[in-house]
């Protein structure tokens, strides 16, 4: 990373740019120690805007043990099209399988989704971020406007950082539309999830996930049984952290 990195002025600075100008304001500094995250629709944009600039982009995706058949079919696409090996995160088994034992496989519909999520997703997220510098995501300011409307276009992640170490987070695609993103899709022919065909619009894990109805929002599909204030299972925290 050059040592010129001043997070709030940058953010500033980049607020209005397009994603692809963020995507490579992020490679200029970080390079190879920059990785993608990469699960839904939004992300294949990202995917596909980053190994324009890059062809050696790296890319992890998270893989709880719960997605939808089709979810995994759409990573191997992915895979697929870009030639890119796409690094598979999976629980720790020492924490997961005493969890399911104890609790079952669907507790979280009685004590909330954070249990499980810190086991299936958090701990391997933050396994994966303790050995890089810089990570981009898919996150839209209009996915979830209890939770996503401030998100930047550059920032300090609150929730993986340490005191040791900083780790600097980018969402290149912040101010893009379900509509934009959809549009980039259909104009490139970029593969996508075929749940998305049966009325999903944010998907997760299958237990936790439904499709929408006509005119409500896309994260109404996601935890429905909780606030909606809280619709985050703790990969992107500082959305909470900073609204508190």
């Amino acid at each position: 990373m050059s040592q010129a990195f001043d997070v709030a002025a940058l953010a500033a600075t980049y607020a209005n740019k397009s994603p692809q100008d963020i995507l490579k304001l992020a490679f200029e500094h970080f390079g190879d120690d920059l990785w993608i995250s990469f699960s839904g629709a939004e992300d294949v944009v990202l995917v596909d805007m980053a190994w324009k600039l890059n062809k050696q982009v790296k890319v992890f995706s998270l893989d709880t043990g719960r997605l939808h058949p089709e979810t995994y079919r759409f990573i191997d696409q992915v895979r697929e099209q870009y030639n890119l090996p796409i690094e598979i995160l999976s629980p720790d088994r020492a924490k997961l399988d005493p969890f399911v034992k104890d609790k079952g496989l669907f507790s979280f519909y009685k004590d909330g989704h954070g249990e499980c999520c810190g086991i299936r997703k958090i701990e391997p997220l933050r396994r994966k971020l303790s050995t890089v510098s810089a990570w981009a995501t898919g996150q839209r300011r209009d996915q979830s406007p209890g939770t996503r409307s401030q998100v930047a276009a550059l920032e300090i992640d609150s929730a993986f950082s340490t005191a040791e170490r900083t780790l600097y987070k980018f969402n290149p695609l912040a101010q893009m539309t379900s509509a934009e993103v959809w549009g980039y899709i259909r104009m490139l022919e970029l593969p996508y999830n075929s749940l998305h065909e049966r009325g999903f619009i944010s998907i997760g894990c299958e237990p936790c996930t439904r499709p929408v109805l006509p005119n409500q929002h896309e994260r109404e599909g996601r935890w429905w049984w909780e606030e909606s204030t809280q619709k985050e299972c703790g990969l992107h925290a500082g959305n909470l952290i900073s609204k508190a």
